[in-house]
């Protein structure tokens, strides 16, 4: 089932993207995630959360892709799952839930930025219609590395 997030959701959210954060070069950030920080995210910007068997097992949220009310049309993107959830539809419906969402809000145009350590992130949004625009190498520092950034665009 695809919801829309509740302050409720925010630990387990956590418990998706932090070991993420921790363990992968997926995300530049290596500061972890906070049930506060994840509640003031839910109380700012569209969060849904997939669940099976009554847990929270996946997370997409979308937010402005840069400042200017020019941009205001355009989002940029955010999706986890659990690894146990992984593989079997789950991803798919929790982004086509965020696609009508974005839709539906006047978003025309959403963007992801896969870092390059991530090839099933990229291979997942080129299922789902994005399309590969852009490398930006070395943007990202990570574990003592630099991480290029690849950006998929996709028109809503």
């Amino acid at each position: 089932m695809i919801r829309a997030a509740t302050r409720a959701d925010a630990a387990a959210i956590c418990a998706i993207w932090n070991p993420i954060i921790r363990e992968t070069g997926i995300t530049f950030t290596a500061i972890e995630k906070t049930p506060q920080a994840i509640a003031d995210l839910i109380a700012t910007r569209p969060v849904l959360v997939a669940e099976t068997g009554g847990l929270v097992a996946g997370f997409a949220t979308y937010g402005p892709f840069r400042g200017g009310d020019g941009y205001r049309h355009t989002a940029e993107h955010t999706v986890h799952l659990a690894p146990a959830a992984r593989g079997a539809g789950l991803g798919r419906s929790l982004m086509d839930a965020l696609c009508a969402d974005a839709r539906a809000a006047g978003i025309h145009t959403l963007w992801a930025g896969c870092s390059a350590e991530n090839p099933a992130g990229v291979a997942f949004h080129e299922k789902l219609g994005f399309v590969k625009i852009a490398t930006l190498p070395q943007v990202g520092r990570k574990f003592d590395r630099w991480i290029d950034l690849i950006l998929l665009t996709k028109m809503l």
